[in-house]
């Protein structure tokens, strides 16, 4: 185990240890990124992932970064070293993954920014293991095996610690959140979308307040 590894796990840690719900953002219209976020932030879950699905997303990022200073403000959907330049660039303080290949290993080892790589199946979190990581997107995480298989995963890697994405809302978070290799959870239950798209901060307030209340038991 490096110090590099460490210092891996220990900033993704920092991050995601903040909440028990990481909210996954898919902003359409650049003038939803600001309220949406402050929404989020109020209602108690201030770590955000904004996903790399429409033309907006950098620039999202770009607002959130500057304008809600509370929010710690991430990338998702990252394919690409020149996807973690990008983001990086946006003013994003980290980058998820829905995967990860052997080039984006390296450039997140080039990288200042904290990376969390996903993976499905043992192999791939082996693979991962050797190039210095130890925290995980687990996705698709109903689609892969779900609770069950993050429980087989903890006797042979008790070193990885997870963020369970795909599939996840109110009723099934608790089950991966009292998991000991899970950290929080990835969804966006809190931001149904025609709660975004008439504009109802209000509501989607209330819905992080319950998500954030969350127990991880």
């Amino acid at each position: 185990m490096t110090a590099s590894t460490d210092a891996r796990a220990a900033a993704l840690d920092a991050i995601l240890v903040r909440a028990p719900v990481l909210p996954v953002l898919a902003i359409a219209r650049l003038d939803d990124a600001v309220p949406l976020a402050r929404a989020l932030v109020a209602g108690g879950l201030p770590v955000l992932e904004v996903t790399l699905r429409s033309d907006i997303a950098l620039d999202a990022i770009r607002r959130i970064a500057a304008e809600v200073p509370e929010a710690v403000v991430g990338a998702g959907t990252v394919l690409s070293p020149a996807d973690l330049d990008a983001v990086a660039r946006a003013g994003a303080t980290f980058a998820i993954a829905p995967g990860a290949t052997p080039a984006l290993y390296a450039a997140a080892d080039a990288a200042d920014l904290p990376f969390l790589p996903a993976v499905a199946t043992a192999s791939e979190l082996m693979r991962g293991l050797e190039h210095g990581h130890r925290r995980f997107k687990f996705f698709p995480a109903a689609a892969a095996g779900g609770v069950a298989a993050l429980k087989a995963f903890a006797g042979p890697f008790p070193q990885a610690r997870f963020c369970p994405t795909g599939g996840i809302d109110a009723r099934s978070a608790p089950d991966y959140l009292a998991l000991p290799n899970v950290i929080t959870v990835g969804g966006s239950w809190m931001v149904p979308a025609d709660a975004l798209a008439a504009g109802d901060f209000a509501r989607i307030e209330a819905l992080a307040r319950a998500a954030a209340a969350l127990a991880r038991r």
